[in-house]
């Protein structure tokens, strides 16, 4: 069985203030003419088809088209939502599509109904997993806590019961949206953290031939039945070092496997250059930037005059300008910016009590303020699906 695995389209995103719109189509393109030319047996999206819960029309249209293609190349196409996703809208008209072999699973309560497809092999299982908001499926699955481990092995149990079910030698593959433990963040990614976790372990996705992640931008390993696709475009300049590539996996009879990293069309590559502003207009080093999208961090005591004017003469593409003066971090005038850069919420909150009253927070505090950030955040999500 050989597929592609892709993920985090986040159709209708920007990239700063350039529309995307126009790459995503050429990377739908891209997909269809790699499915066609490479003979694939399936397709598998795991999550953040769109980047919000309403996306705008453009991007439905452009999805719409994505599912047209695909159909008429007959190449069977398995999708789950993401946290940016809303499940109910893009699980909309499910069953009436699945006819045309594009399977979309927003189900939580199905976790353990795969899509299952057949090669000359026998049959192979696709279990997909939606993005399991703990506060919002914890019943369904029967755990006490909510957490990202708890709901997620609940899922698993159901999807290895379900494989154990079937006849011997049936090959399988998870489709998941989750932060596995491992992975390397970036930062155009939305933070999922519950209870001060965020990350589940890839142990969790044992006994299956081949997990296939969505969530973090960056294409990884973690196991070698355990990847990242990584999303097909930048979304950030965090993701300036980023490959950007699709999975095309082969699974073998025996349940082996062979992975290749197909290359997406990237409309122009990322650069983050820092220096004083003369610097950076001057440095024959920085000429293969001339023509990337460039955040320019300046680094300059006092603040030059016209800066985005001056770097667009070199930098035509330049989308950000950072300050940074050099200086000690003791320094009064260090940026608050910087100042909480790295840091959570929580830690965030934290650092308040500890300046407010002189003294930091104890455990039963620290889980006050765990479960009122909890709260917030699955109240946020409680109200995004019900838009």
């Amino acid at each position: 069985m050989r597929f592609l695995h892709t993920s985090d389209w986040h159709l209708g995103r920007a990239f700063h203030r350039v529309n995307m719109l126009g790459a995503q189509a050429e990377f739908i393109a891209h997909l269809v003419g790699t499915a066609r030319e490479r003979e694939v047996d399936a397709v598998v999206v795991s999550g953040d088809v769109y980047d919000r819960a309403v996306p705008p029309l453009a991007a439905v249209e452009l999805f719409d088209d994505a599912l047209h293609r695909l159909a008429e190349l007959g190449v069977p196409t398995v999708m789950i939502s993401g946290n940016h996703d809303s499940a109910r809208r893009l699980g909309v008209g499910a069953g009436l599509i699945g006819r045309a072999g594009i399977h979309l699973r927003t189900d939580p309560a199905a976790a353990g109904t795969p899509v299952v497809l057949a090669d000359a092999f026998g049959d192979v299982a696709f279990y997909g997993l939606p993005y399991l908001e703990p506060a919002l499926v914890k019943d369904e699955f029967g755990v006490e806590k909510a957490g990202h481990e708890a709901v997620l092995a609940a899922a698993m149990d159901r999807v290895r019961a379900d494989l154990a079910a079937r006849a011997p030698g049936t090959r399988s593959v998870v489709l998941a949206h989750a932060f596995v433990t491992g992975g390397q963040p970036s930062d155009s990614e939305r933070d999922i953290t519950v209870g001060g976790v965020a990350s589940v372990p890839a142990g969790v996705f044992d006994g299956v031939d081949y997990t296939a992640l969505g969530h973090l931008h960056g294409c990884q390993t973690l196991t070698e039945r355990v990847r990242y696709s990584g999303s097909p475009l930048p979304y950030s300049f965090s993701e300036a070092a980023h490959r950007k590539t699709m999975w095309l996996v082969d699974l073998g009879a025996d349940g082996s496997l062979a992975a290749e990293r197909i290359d997406c069309p990237v409309p122009r590559p990322l650069a983050r250059i820092r220096g004083t502003l003369e610097e950076l207009l001057d440095d024959p080093g920085l000429t293969p930037h001339e023509e990337a999208w460039v955040e320019a961090t300046l680094t300059d005591a006092v603040r030059p005059a016209d800066p985005m004017a001056r770097l667009a003469e070199r930098f035509p593409h330049t989308l950000s300008l950072v300050f940074d003066p050099e200086r000690t971090q003791d320094d009064p005038d260090v940026s608050y910016a910087r100042r909480l850069a790295g840091r959570s919420d929580q830690e965030i909150a934290e650092d308040f009590v500890t300046h407010v009253r002189g003294a930091g927070p104890d455990a039963h505090e620290q889980g006050v303020l765990r479960d009122a950030f909890d709260a917030v955040r699955a109240d946020d999500a409680v109200r995004e699906v019900a838009r």
